[in-house]
């Protein structure tokens, strides 16, 4: 099976660099016109966040597919750090403690851990009916955190390497006999 797992065109929120999460966001007119200049493959399926920003990056690039909506698949909820900047959080105790890794906990928000598997399961809800319907060819429009989750598990890489830009992501191979993700590469690089 192949998968294309692209990020979510740019948001205001991307553009001002905060962390957005379970903020339910509009394209910003930059993400539109960047998402309308790429060239994506084509899918017989998509599946895609319940965030208004995927479900619009999806008419984008997909106006012709149904669109699949996969709860699973929505962003992390940032918590305390939700709508704010790097510059804003670097002095909190809290922030610095958990972009570190020393705690899984968000302030307020959702546990790294908890989040991780969330995305998993999702993955996992997508295979089962791709399993069940024969589907082969498949796109995953959803968030940078949530294709982070699913490919870190899937390699055993770093959570990091897996960052995608906003209307970018990776195509992989997926083999169900052995339930293993074999390959991601890059889709624009």
């Amino acid at each position: 099976m192949i998968i294309y797992f692209i990020r979510h065109g740019k948001t205001q929120g991307n553009i001002l660099r905060t962390y957005i999460g379970r903020t339910d966001e509009a394209l910003s007119e930059l993400g539109i016109e960047e998402i309308k200049k790429n060239s994506y493959p084509s899918v017989s399926c998509v599946f895609v966040s319940p965030m208004r920003r995927c479900i619009e990056t999806a008419k984008i690039i997909y106006p012709q597919n149904e669109r699949i909506v996969i709860d699973e698949l929505k962003e992390c909820d940032f918590g305390d750090f939700e709508g704010k900047t790097y510059e804003e959080l670097k002095d909190d105790v809290r922030y610095r403690n958990w972009i570190s890794g020393g705690s899984l906990e968000i302030a307020g928000g959702e546990n790294s851990d908890d989040f991780k598997q969330r995305c998993r399961n999702g993955f996992y809800k997508i295979i089962s009916y791709c399993q069940e319907n024969q589907i082969e060819n498949i796109a995953v429009i959803c968030h940078g955190g949530t294709i982070m989750s699913i490919l870190e598990h899937a390699f055993g890489k770093s959570f990091y390497d897996w960052q995608a830009e906003n209307g970018n992501g990776f195509c992989v191979s997926y083999d169900a006999a052995t339930d293993q993700i074999l390959t991601a590469e890059r889709l624009f690089k």
